[in-house]
């Protein structure tokens, strides 16, 4: 089991902080992001098959 004295050690995590601390950045970055990305390809998407129908049907027509 790992013990810290102080809370400066337990940020350093034995030298290797910059990449733990790193990661959980990046790692909650990526989590706050992906949502963001997913509902603005899904609203284009929609917004494409919309247009498309609206072609189809004028042509249709």
């Amino acid at each position: 089991m790992i013990h810290w004295n102080s809370f400066s050690e337990f940020l350093a995590m034995g030298g290797y902080g910059l990449y733990v601390w790193g990661s959980f950045g990046v790692t909650a970055l990526i989590l706050a992001v992906e949502p963001i990305v997913v509902a603005r390809n899904r609203n284009n998407t929609i917004a494409r098959l919309k247009r498309q129908l609206r072609a189809e049907r004028r042509i249709t027509e």
